[in-house]
Formats: structure tokens, sequence, C-alpha cells
């Protein structure tokens, strides 16, 4: 079962990846209000936000790059 804490760290974990290709979530964070639920699985969600149309474009050509190796 995941931790706030856990989830926490995965978030920091993607924001780092994410930086390292120049993109940047400033939304990303680890879903609390979803630990309060009685969810199965538990959900311990990573809340990705919203991003404008240049980063959801960045993303995705990094996402079909990774894809191609």
């Amino acid at each position: 079962m995941p931790t706030p804490c856990d989830t926490t760290l995965c978030a920091e974990e993607l924001r780092t990846a994410l930086a390292l290709h120049g993109i940047t979530l400033p939304s990303l964070r680890a879903d609390l209000p979803t630990f309060a639920g009685d969810y199965s699985p538990p959900a311990g969600l990573v809340a990705l936000g919203n991003c404008n149309t240049a980063t959801a474009r960045a993303l995705a050509a990094v996402l079909r790059e990774a894809a191609e190796r």
C-alpha cells in the first residue's frame, strides 16, 4: 500500500525526470485527498495537473522518442 510519503517521493522522481528533458508540470504533486477514501486497491495517486499546449507537445515528443528506442 503506498503511503503519502511514497507518493510524494514518486511525484518528485517524476518531476526530476521530466526536468532532464526541459519539461515542467507546475501542478505535479501527490494527490493526498485520495488517501482519505476507501479505495481498492489503495489510491496513492500522483496528480499530473494542467499544462499548456507547448508543454503537452514537448512531453508527447519525449515519449515518442523513448518509444522508438
